[in-house]
């Protein structure tokens, strides 16, 4: 195997860690790294909070230096992109006209942002987020008197005003739904945030749209279906990502909502893997297939889908989990549940700290829990563990959650 090459597809958190995780598994044979970013693998999370919250010394931190890369003898194709790919002959075809051969290939190629086809939308201070650089332009639109307009109150929506807000920003907060966050929590979680943002000062609009974005060259204004102007110096547009599959399709590889994948991160395609959040992958522990944009699923399952490739055969199968901090709250979520509905609380869901659990069958398939932390990593121990749990008896907090979660 040493004598193989590995091509990875996508240099972002997802083919940082599988680089790594490669070289830590014994591979010593060639691998390639291709990324369409100028930069260095890195991780998304800092781009809506500390990169645009003017801590004092903050640096951002790549995955790993360039010193790295070249004492590994990985080779790098930086802002390159894969044009063709052609599995039978085992080539990638770059941008620059390259031809990559490959023995075994993984894909990590991430998403892109899911744009609004709005008049104005190319207008100087309109932004998305996704990249490095999308950070450093909107961090450099915020600031005291600054006033920004977010259009979407999910997870990055609400994120960025937070920092904005940290920064003396004016911040006005457009969601289309009726009520923030409403994919991915229960409507009292909704709730709790929509108080948080207006006690920080947000200006949130519900079931409220964008018609058009005003200016001559540079952004002054958003203006709302009802016909409402709001001035503004910068909009912010976070209405979700698209996978990156196009290219896997073209090759013949099975696409659905992302990238096909078994438990072992193959695709249909021998020789062909994919990890992250470009997959739409099986999970053995909730018995099910979906796709997840998520800091857990990027790291872990590249991972493992290097050391499968490297030889190892131990499925990625986890609990799916991701966080958002906003102000001083953090809120995790866990599991893949059908619904929110039904939730059972441990502590007072109208207070600042409480975790609370969807239970199907005995089986605890979702956790959610605000600034609880340490409650919410035995939440996920539980879940894994398979074991039947009651209602009664996760709402009691009069039995540890260590007690529970040693049962």
């Amino acid at each position: 195997m040493n004598g193989q090459k590995f091509v990875i597809l996508g240099a972002g958190h997802a083919g940082g860690r599988a680089v790594e995780a490669m070289r830590m598994a014994g591979f010593e044979g060639a691998i390639d790294l291709v990324g369409a970013e100028p930069h260095l693998p890195y991780e998304r999370p800092p781009l809506s909070k500390e990169m645009l919250q003017a801590k004092p010394d903050y640096e951002f931190p790549f995955i790993r230096p360039a010193a790295y890369f070249d004492e590994q003898k990985i080779g790098l194709h930086l802002e390159n992109a894969a044009t063709s790919l052609d599995t039978k002959g085992k080539t990638v075809t770059l941008t620059n006209g390259d031809a990559l051969p490959y023995d075994k290939l993984l894909l990590t190629m991430g998403a892109r942002v899911r744009t609004l086809p709005i008049p104005g939308a190319e207008l100087d201070g309109v932004f998305y987020l996704r990249t490095l650089d999308d950070s450093r332009g909107i961090d450099g639109a915020l600031g005291a008197g600054n006033r920004l307009v977010v259009v979407g109150g999910g997870f990055i929506g609400l994120e960025v005003a937070a920092s904005a807000r940290a920064r003396g920003t004016e911040v006005v907060v457009l969601e289309l739904a009726d009520r923030l966050m409403g994919r991915g929590v229960p409507k009292i979680v909704s709730e709790r945030f929509l108080e948080l943002h207006e006690a920080n000062g947000v200006d949130v609009r519900l079931e409220t749209g964008i018609e058009r974005i005003e200016g001559d060259g540079t952004i002054t204004g958003v203006v709302l279906p009802n016909g409402e102007t709001l001035p503004a110096d910068a909009v912010v547009i976070g209405v979700g990502v698209i996978p990156e599959t196009e290219l896997a399709a073209e090759a013949g590889i099975e696409v659905d909502n992302g990238i096909v994948v078994d438990e072992l991160c193959r695709t249909s395609t021998t020789d062909v893997y994919a990890a992250g959040d470009v997959t739409n992958h099986r999970n053995p522990i909730l018995g099910k297939s979906f796709r997840l944009e998520a800091w857990q699923c990027a790291q872990n399952m590249a991972i493992a889908a290097a050391k499968i490739m490297c030889g190892e055969d131990a499925p990625y199968a986890e609990i799916p989990w991701m966080w958002s901090d906003q102000y001083d709250a953090n809120l995790q979520v866990a599991g893949m549940p059908d619904s929110w509905d039904d939730i059972v609380y441990r502590g007072d869901s109208s207070g600042d700290a409480f975790i609370g659990f969807i239970v199907d069958s005995g089986q605890v398939t979702g956790a959610i829990a605000l600034n609880q932390a340490r409650d919410m990593r035995l939440a996920r121990r539980i879940m894994a563990s398979g074991k039947s749990y009651e209602a009664g008896e996760l709402a009691d907090e009069g039995i540890s959650m260590r007690d529970l979660a040693k049962r």
